[in-house]
């Protein structure tokens, strides 16, 4: 700083040292306090702002290093606050300059000059010709530009910084021990959160067996919203899934009534707006959800999933178009994880079911064999026994039974470990194999009836119906002592019926109890009554003790998304 040449004045290091201590003694406020409070930053900031417009006055001409603290104060109201905070900074130093030029010019130094003068103090050595409007003019400008340039890039800043964290969140919502379904719960809860919506819907069809599947998530009061997946019908694919070249968009109704057409902004997947798009694709939807406005985006799993969402009256505070290319962007970063979780459940389980098939293998070729083998072993020495009047005879049976009924468990272990792929197709043939081997290996007249020829049954349903039946036949082995047991499927007033009959010696209690009145009492076999939860559906048990029992399953012929 030469002093020759800018005109520095003995008042302007006096300033520079009053800032330098106060500067060092805020930021010991701050490290002692670790917070500050609104009024402390307000009071800063006006500090910040109204020193350079002092200092300025003594350090004159187009070289001073001072000018550069009003950038200094803008960068921080940009960094405290937003742009339009930054423009009034910028606006209030301006007023500050002119105000001195004006106080200048109305002949302020020469008064302040004759004080200085007779206290025997320095004058002020300020160039007022430096504070002509032609100066400050573009002094201004300068300011004013500066201050917007600022604010806006701080702006921008803060929002992609507030869309990396949420992008970032919800990105952490995905976790395979979730599994999908939780997943997808938590993702669209935060959209939900996010946008201020209602509801949600998700509608999504799988590429290889177009099944629809359509979930829900609504908010009620300050609960936590629960997903669920809805029943389907023959036109949600109309509904949901309709033909439209928008990958996002949002409808919305010009007044409260409804009565008239829905405007839509759409955008492609480029994110570029689409001028012709019509409402009609949106009306099976709003006869379905009454709504004041909706928000929709489409995604792609990998190209085996492929859906949209809908958010049902969001609030939307910013521009339109923003709010869905953002929509758009967090659909594209979350899409992949999402899809992960899909393949890694898919993958654990494929690798359970290859590893339990493994092992039910090495049961059958080892123990299973190896049992037999010994049986059969015990069965020639108790027929040599028998015949030389033995006392050994009778011990060796009941070895002998032991030996079978262990290779009967392990059969039927290995059962239970194989996992099961039946549809509507299979589960016919699978329950006739399945009493038929029944009768086999126990010795027990059993039949299989079915009263229907075609079935339209959901996989989940078919699963767990098989898996009945085979733990019901379990049962009447191990504890029923029957002579002939009956399977039957069927289907009456919209309700698929299976019933699985013996004549052994019944439960330990005589009538017709509903799954209610078994929950209440405690009876009742414990597997089969969380199978059929699970297919929400009834089991009835009828018992004749001495006579035998009667199981009765009746479940809701529902679509297949309602198990999705």
């Amino acid at each position: 700083m030469n002093p020759g040449e800018i005109r520095y004045s003995q008042w302007a290091y006096w300033l520079l040292s009053f800032y330098i201590v106060h500067g060092v003694a805020i930021m010991l406020l701050l490290r002692l306090r670790q917070q500050s409070t609104a009024s402390f930053r307000l009071l800063v900031h006006s500090a910040d702002v109204l020193w350079p417009a002092l200092i300025c006055i003594f350090t004159t001409g187009p070289g001073s290093p001072f000018f550069l603290f009003f950038v200094f104060v803008l960068a921080a109201a940009a960094y405290r606050w937003g742009v339009w905070e930054t423009a009034g900074t910028a606006a209030a130093a301006v007023l500050l300059l002119w105000a001195e030029s004006f106080a200048l010019h109305l002949g302020f130094t020469g008064w302040a000059d004759g004080i200085l003068v007779r206290h025997n103090l320095p004058l002020l050595n300020v160039d007022v010709a430096d504070f002509e409007p032609k100066h400050l003019f573009l002094r201004s400008a300068y300011l004013l530009v500066m201050g917007l340039l600022l604010g806006y890039l701080a702006e921008q800043q803060k929002q992609l910084r507030a869309e990396k964290a949420v992008v970032a969140r919800i990105l952490g919502r995905a976790r395979v021990e979730a599994g999908l379904t939780g997943t997808l719960q938590d993702i669209v809860s935060e959209l939900l959160t996010m946008y201020g919506a209602k509801r949600a819907l998700l509608a999504s069809q799988e590429s290889n067996s177009h099944r629809i599947f359509v979930g829900e998530v609504e908010t009620e009061g300050d609960a936590n919203p629960g997903f669920r997946w809805r029943d389907t019908s023959a036109h949600d694919r109309e509904t949901y899934l309709y033909e439209c070249p928008a990958q996002m968009s949002y409808a919305w109704r010009s007044n409260s009534e409804g009565a008239e057409p829905l405007k839509v902004l759409a955008l492609d997947e480029s994110g570029v707006r689409l001028r012709s798009v019509s409402s009609a694709s949106l009306h099976g939807l709003a006869q379905q959800h009454a709504f004041h406005g909706v928000m929709t985006v489409s995604f792609d799993f990998g190209h085996e999933w492929w859906g949209r969402i809908f958010l049902i009256d969001p609030e939307l505070t910013g521009d339109i178009e923003e709010e869905l290319r953002f929509l758009q962007e967090l659909v594209r970063q979350v899409g992949p994880a999402v899809y992960n979780v899909y393949l890694l459940r898919r993958l654990r389980m494929r690798a359970g079911a290859v590893e339990r098939a493994r092992f039910a293998r090495e049961l059958h070729d080892g123990a299973v064999q190896s049992l037999i083998a010994v049986e059969m072993q015990v069965d020639v020495l108790r027929r040599q026994s028998a015949s030389n009047s033995s006392p050994l005879t009778g011990e060796l049976s009941r070895i002998q039974g032991l030996l079978r009924e262990e290779v009967l468990k392990l059969r039927e272990l290995m059962q239970q470990m194989k996992s099961l792929e039946v549809d509507s197709r299979k589960l016919l043939p699978f329950l006739g194999d399945t009493v038929e081997r029944f009768h086999r290996e126990t010795g027990i007249s059993a039949r299989f009836v079915s009263e229907v020829e075609e079935l339209n049954m959901p996989p989940q349903v078919c699963r767990e119906i098989a898996r009945i039946v085979q733990e019901g036949l379990v049962n009447v082995r191990k504890h029923s002592q029957a002579h002939q047991v009956l399977v039957r499927l069927g289907c009456k007033d919209d309700q698929w019926n299976v019933i699985i009959e013996d004549d052994g010696r019944g439960f330990p209690f005589s009538g017709r109890l509903s799954q209610t009145e078994l929950e209440t009492l405690g009876k009742g076999p414990l597997v089969i009554k969380e199978r059929v939860r699970l297919i929400e559906g009834e089991l009835t048990i009828e018992s004749n003790p001495g006579k035998g029992s009667r199981l009765e399953i009746t479940v809701p012929q529902k679509r297949q998304a309602a198990y999705g």
